[in-house]
């Protein structure tokens, strides 16, 4: 009995290091939800190359019809967990919209998004856009290109439509960035208002981010701001113009996050863990060797129980360049970002950054100081977790320690790689707000249709 203990200790030991050290998960049967956009990614592959299996978890992975269904049915609890907007979990945590605490202990993934236009409108705004010595438009193209097209419909007594996919997603913020950095006003929320229409130049309406194109082509509206591989498939249909993206509106921007609720992360923490491990395992592969592993990436995302787009439109953009117009593709390395710089640690100043775009638009009707920003990102994300998670995988031998920020405070340093050169500090959110030219400042708020201070 002595021998055969040994031996089956030695055949355990010897069966690698994820069956040594594999958690004793609370709840090992899951569904987890997502939007079919390409920075999903990490959620296919944790399934696909079986790292949620390592883990001791049995994860189905739903298709979502849009990102109101997935935030309701995480909190309900159909869902145990789903790939969201960067801003759901704040907004819902602060009550904005569905209230509801939910926490991220992992970020998806950086950039990913561009603001695409139709061909019509893309055609009267060239003259207004500086051309290289190729003849190709000079990228970052502001929205100043974009104003006087703007003026022209107002001119003739039409509105000047366009798309994003939620309220409080980056594609919204983003999106309203550009705009007001060209000096376009895209709009307030009001609390008798959620248009977020209140005084603007250019309409923003919801979109599905898969119905975009469609409705761009129909004319419903003249542009939009989306994940890929939405804004290629408009140059593939040959009806639209991508002509900047969030790389290009900042660098190195905070995408998605993965979500559960804090009653989740609290009854199931070593679940909740094993999740996170397996993230971030799936996000190494995603980046690891100079993306040796998109094309493969591309071809699992392309399968119609995830993304579903053909894998030539999506590998426009996944494989490390990104497609303007028909026939200029450009290297874009850091397009998609899965974990190289930091990429899925959930920083406070990225939540910060939300924050003061939802107090910039109004969504937050209400000034507060900088220690409530700073207090309602860490009710949100949840580093520790992240950092648990990591320590687990270097020391099975799954990560490397040097590729964590185990020293960090969770505010990155002071940028300002913006479109418009304007300073972000997560440290000082107020400051910020009030450096920029367009939106609410201090005290101001937003009723009867006008900003009172």
């Amino acid at each position: 009995m002595k021998l055969f203990t040994t031996l089956l200790t030695v055949a355990t030991l010897m069966a690698g290091p994820s069956l040594a050290k594999m958690l004793d998960v609370e709840k090992d049967t899951l569904t987890l939800g997502f939007i079919k956009l390409t920075d999903m990614a990490p959620l296919a592959i944790a399934k696909e190359k079986h790292f949620f299996e390592d883990e001791g978890l049995y994860v189905t992975l739903e298709p979502q019809a849009n990102w109101k269904v997935l935030l309701d049915r995480v909190i309900s609890g159909e869902l145990d967990g789903a790939h969201m907007l960067a801003g759901q979990p704040l907004a819902a945590t602060i009550g904005y919209g569905t209230k509801a605490h939910i926490v991220t202990p992992f970020a998806m993934d950086l950039n990913g998004n561009a603001i695409t236009v139709s061909n019509a409108i893309w055609a009267a705004m060239k003259p207004n856009v500086k051309m290289g010595a190729d003849g190709r438009p000079v990228h970052p193209i502001g929205a100043e290109a974009l104003k006087p097209v703007v003026a022209s419909y107002h001119a003739d007594g039409k509105p000047f439509n366009m798309g994003m996919v939620f309220p409080v997603s980056s594609h919204n913020y983003q999106l309203r960035y550009w705009l007001a950095a060209g000096g376009l006003m895209p709009g307030y929320y009001g609390p008798a208002d959620t248009s977020g229409q209140i005084g603007a130049d250019v309409l923003l309406s919801v979109t599905p981010p898969p119905q975009m194109p469609s409705t761009l082509e129909a004319g419903t509206i003249y542009g939009y701001c989306v994940g890929e591989p939405w804004n290629e498939a408009a140059v593939a249909k040959g009806i639209g113009v991508p002509v900047v993206t969030s790389y290009e509106i900042w660098k190195n921007n905070p995408e998605k996050v993965f979500g559960v609720t804090a009653e989740f992360a609290r009854k199931y923490p070593n679940t909740t863990l094993a999740l996170t491990k397996a993230l971030i395992r799936a996000a190494i592969w995603l980046d690891e060797d100079n993306g040796k592993n998109r094309a493969e990436a591309v071809k699992i995302l392309s399968e119609p129980q995830y993304v579903g787009a053909d894998a030539s439109v999506i590998a426009n953009s996944m494989t490390g360049t990104f497609e303007y117009e028909k026939g200029d593709k450009r290297a874009l390395p850091d397009f998609n970002v899965f974990f190289r710089y930091d990429a899925t640690y959930p920083f406070y100043s990225d939540a910060v950054w939300y924050l003061t775009q939802m107090r910039r638009w109004g969504q937050i009707p209400q000034g507060h100081d900088d220690a409530w920003y700073a207090d309602e990102a860490k009710a949100v994300y949840k580093p520790s977790i992240y950092l648990q998670a990591a320590k687990m995988l270097v020391d099975e031998g799954k990560a490397k320690a040097a590729d964590f920020p185990w020293n960090s405070d969770g505010y990155k340093p002071a940028t300002s790689d913006f479109i418009d050169g304007v300073s972000y500090d997560g440290k000082t959110p107020n400051a910020y707000i009030d450096s920029l030219k367009i939106g609410l400042k201090d005290q101001q708020t937003v009723a009867d249709g006008k900003v009172t201070n």
